[in-house]
């Protein structure tokens, strides 16, 4: 026993005596131009794993460290890391402080994004842009789609609220509406595999929030072969997985408006080999425009956990959004002078930059289910998504220079899309005797005055404009959005080559049911109001305010569709290291897949709506949905994707590249209700995906002082689409530049973009389009955000100016958009160590500008009532912030 006691004994003492051999390394990472301290910053042993990340305070320590020179690389997201030969001593303390100087524009960062093989951007041949956290805080986005502007060559039409805004990258046209050749993605896998889908885009399901580490986007480049559905880009949202323990709360209040949001956000390691991070937001309130109800309600949550191992990792994930939102639908807007010289103006009675299609006093939906049963819908649900997400990656070395990754993301999602559109807008007599002829008696449906018939010259001067409006309900069912992603690659490094195999499978339900109505409104700030008419007669020929169960004036658009899309991808990638300075990589993926399910005709029948034993006028053509004779589809699509692009590094800063890419895009539920489908369910030949070829050539550079990424582009788009009916079938081409310089000059910060595209419709269905330029495709994008730190560093202020040229509003190039700058601006000032408060106001200036206009009839030299989307005016916010 006693032998058994010296034997631990000296083990123990034996131990402890070579630990006090070894030495200890510590000290503390700091941003070398402000000072403040880098926290998660990683402090590592060159070539091996041994290492630590700093804490809140940016401190770092190693221990046992054994004696003699040995090389530290000190590294953190957004910098450019340092190398130092350090002399540990045994039994000794050694302190080294750190001091990184910003990557300004992300060229010595890992990407990850569109890429099977991670290496930091200036190495790769593709142009890529990161946003960081507090770059986004900065911007002042009122919502998800507004940050996007902040990224050169992306064009955002995010007039429409949290949701519903078209994006486009280097030019390619919105022909109907969402992003149908860029992917949304979080961590790496799409939230839907179709960007453009029917009162369903990507980033209604999509909300940034303080869980994000940083955003990437991809425009072209590797896009075409590493992910399916986005041959132009990729915009991915990656999460932060708690590396260092700490997180935030935040409260952010309108200032000259009605919202209320908390965000929280917490992450730390577990032990040695695990750690997890939790977050999201709640909200409530109006929006910036008032529709005298609270319109977006609700919020997110999204937690990880990671499990790492000696040779990979392990992740998990999951995702809820319940999340309501207001759309914002184009607005009326008077337009004088002429189609090459117009000038926009507020309607008398209806602020562009603050009105709103909603109202308290238009909120219940009469309508009918498709079947002709009575239904109740509700305005105020707006875009209301509903996700439920699972997901997770999977990545490790499996020895012998192999390396397996694995990614999965099966998403359970429905909801509404409930927004008015106006259909017309017209002089109230005009559009009365549109309705009910000559002699016809108009009153208020609801409120004070309603049954009060109107006079003559109380319909002229109705809210000082003397307008009507004819509204479509766009009352839309997601009935079922289900999507599940699987993306598993392995790569192979043998010397100075890497070759990767990989199969993409993917799976997206589109099941929805379109069941609007018309209904009468006047044009009013606080409205609008819901009006009554009848004829000379003394027939009705509304109920409160409803005009049909359909939308007649459009031929009644009534839609049921149930369908089913499945997506095999193959692909594989060679990667050839040349010498140092020069790499070379090659690509190929095969999409192919099958789409099937039905959608319906209508039909339409005289119906007793309200059960009241008569048929009203309104009850008289009522949209009942064909169940009995569904049209089937069933089609197969397939569409090869190639990629080739070279990087040479000029020196350890600057570097050229060059791409050539040839992508594809499958056609989903815009392709139902056209003449591209046969009776038989079959795609027309070569219409079941869309083509797109493009070029790049881009230099790089980078300096602690300027970062810089400059891009020629073309590319070449072949299209098919629809809108509300209209088929499209066009060839379009773009050719541009697009700059990206982030510069430090001083105390004073720089980050700013540009885009200019020359587009031109060369092949249409309509003849008289070609030569023309596509529709709200600018000449110039541009965005530059200054800002500039005072009372050393406790006080930052900046501001960002975000324009535009103009624009056509249609393909016919009949009538101009004009071009528009508005200027947010923001002050942060440090209240207390971790503790925050920050202002941002949006379009300061508050300018009226426009993001898209319907194709209504102008005539030159007169008072035209127009239809068209604005940004919103001036919204101002206070944000108050503890970091832990």
């Amino acid at each position: 026993m006693k032998r058994s006691v010296l034997i631990i004994a000296m083990v123990v003492f034996c131990s402890l005596y070579t630990m006090a051999q070894n030495g200890v390394l510590k000290g503390k990472l700091t941003d070398k131009n402000t000072g403040e301290p880098l926290v998660g910053a990683t402090v590592m042993i060159k070539g091996t794993s041994i290492g630590t990340i700093t804490n809140y305070d940016g401190d770092y320590e190693l221990t046992d460290l054994e004696s003699g020179l040995q090389t530290f690389v000190a590294a953190f997201i957004g910098y450019s890391g340092q190398e130092k030969e350090i002399e540990i001593e045994a039994g000794q303390t050694v302190t080294f402080d750190f001091l990184l100087y910003q990557d300004l524009i992300g060229l010595d960062e890992v990407m990850v994004t569109g890429v099977v093989n991670q290496k930091s951007a200036l190495e790769s041949s593709v142009a890529m842009t990161t946003i960081k956290p507090k770059f986004i805080e900065e911007f002042g986005a009122v919502t998800t789609a507004e940050m996007f502007k902040a990224i050169p060559g992306i064009r955002s039409e995010s007039s429409g609220g949290e949701g519903n805004a078209n994006i486009a990258v280097r030019g390619v046209p919105v022909a109907s509406g969402g992003s149908k050749f860029l992917q949304l993605h979080e961590d790496g896998l799409p939230i839907l595999q179709f960007g453009d889908i029917s009162f369903g885009n990507a980033d209604i399901f999509l909300r940034a929030d303080q869980t994000v580490g940083r955003v990437e986007a991809l425009k072209g480049g590797s896009a075409s072969t590493f992910a399916s559905n986005s041959p132009a880009g990729i915009i991915n949202f990656i999460s932060k997985t708690g590396d260092v323990a700490g997180g935030s709360i935040g409260t952010t209040l309108g200032v000259n408006y009605n919202s209320f949001r908390t965000d929280f956000e917490y992450g730390s390691p577990i032990g040695d080999d695990l750690k997890f991070h939790i977050g999201g937001f709640l909200r409530q309130g109006t929006g910036p425009r008032d529709p005298g109800y609270t319109g977006n309600y609700g919020g997110q949550i999204k937690a990880n956990i990671t499990k790492s191992f000696k040779n990979g990792y392990a992740r998990l994930y999951f995702k809820y959004l319940n999340d309501k939102a207001i759309s914002y639908m184009p607005m009326p807007v008077m337009v004088t002078g002429t189609t090459k010289n117009p000038t926009y103006k507020s309607i008398p009675g209806f602020d562009l930059k603050k009105g709103t299609l909603q109202s308290s006093e238009f909120l219940l939906l009469n309508s009918t289910d498709g079947q002709g049963n009575g239904r109740i819908s509700n305005i105020k649900d707006g875009m209301h998504p509903v996700s439920s997400a699972v997901g997770g990656e999977f990545s490790f070395n499996i020895g012998e220079n192999w390396q397996l990754k694995e990614k999965f993301r099966m998403a359970f999602t429905n909801g509404t899309f409930n927004s008015p559109f106006p259909a017309q807008v017209g002089t109230a007599g005009d559009i009365a005797e549109s309705i009910a002829g000559s002699g016809y008696t108009l009153s208020y449906a609801n409120g004070a005055n309603a049954g009060i018939s109107l006079s003559s010259s109380q319909i002229s001067t109705l809210n000082g404009n003397g307008l009507l409006m004819r509204i479509h309900t766009f009352d839309v069912e997601m009935d079922n959005l289900n999507n599940f992603t699987n993306d598993v690659f392995i790569t192979r490094r043998v010397d100075k080559m890497k070759a990767t195999i990989g199969y993409y499978k993917a799976y997206q339900k589109i099941a929805m049911t379109w069941l609007w109505q018309t209904y009468l409104t006047d044009v009013s700030d606080d409205g609008p109001h819901l009006m009554d008419i009848s004829s000379a007669d003394g027939s009705f020929k509304s109920e409160n305010g409803l005009l049909s169960h359909g939308t007649p004036y459009w031929g009644h658009i009534t839609r049921g569709y149930d369908m089913t899309y499945n997506i095999d991808a193959p692909y594989a990638n060679i990667e050839y290291e040349v010498s140092d300075n020069l790499n070379m990589d090659a690509s190929i993926r095969y999409d192919f897949g099958n789409a099937n399910g039905y959608y319906l005709d209508k039909n339409l029948a005289a119906t007793d709506v309200n059960k009241d034993g008569t048929i009203s006028s309104v009850e008289q053509e009522v949209p009942i949905l064909d169940n009995t004779n569904p049209n089937m589809v069933d089609y197969n699509f397939d569409y090869m994707s190639y990629s080739f692009g070279v990087n040479y590094k000029l020196n350890k800063d600057q570097a050229v590249y060059a791409r050539y890419s040839k992508g594809g895009r499958a056609n989903a539920d815009r392709l139902l209700y056209t003449s591209f489908l046969t009776e038989e369910g079959k795609t027309i030949e070569g219409l079941d995906a869309d083509k797109i070829i493009q070029a790049e050539l881009g230099y790089k550079y980078k300096s602690p002082k300027v970062g810089l990424i400059a891009t020629g582009f073309y590319t070449k788009i072949n299209e098919q689409n629809e809108e509300f009916g209209r088929a499209i079938n066009k060839e379009f081409q773009t050719v541009g530049v697009e700059l990206e310089v982030i510069a430090q000059l001083g105390k004073l910060n720089i980050n700013s973009g540009a885009t200019y595209t020359n587009a031109e419709i060369l092949k249409s269905i309509n003849s008289d389009e070609e030569g023309n330029t596509p529709r709200r495709v600018p000449a110039l994008l541009y965005n530059i955000s200054p800002s500039y730190p005072l009372m050393s560093n406790k006080l930052v202020l900046g501001c960002s100016l975000i324009g535009t040229s103009k624009v056509y509003a249609q393909d016919d190039n009949a009538i101009e958009l004009p071009g528009y700058a508005y200027l947010n601006a923001f002050a942060t000032y440090k209240i207390a160590k971790g503790f925050t408060l920050r202002a941002n106001i949006n379009n300061i200036t508050n300018t009226l500008g426009f993001t898209e206009m319907e194709g209504d009839a102008f005539v030159d030299n007169s008072t035209n009532y127009l239809r068209a989307r604005p940004i919103t005016g001036t919204a101002s916010t206070v944000t108050l912030t503890y970091k832990f």
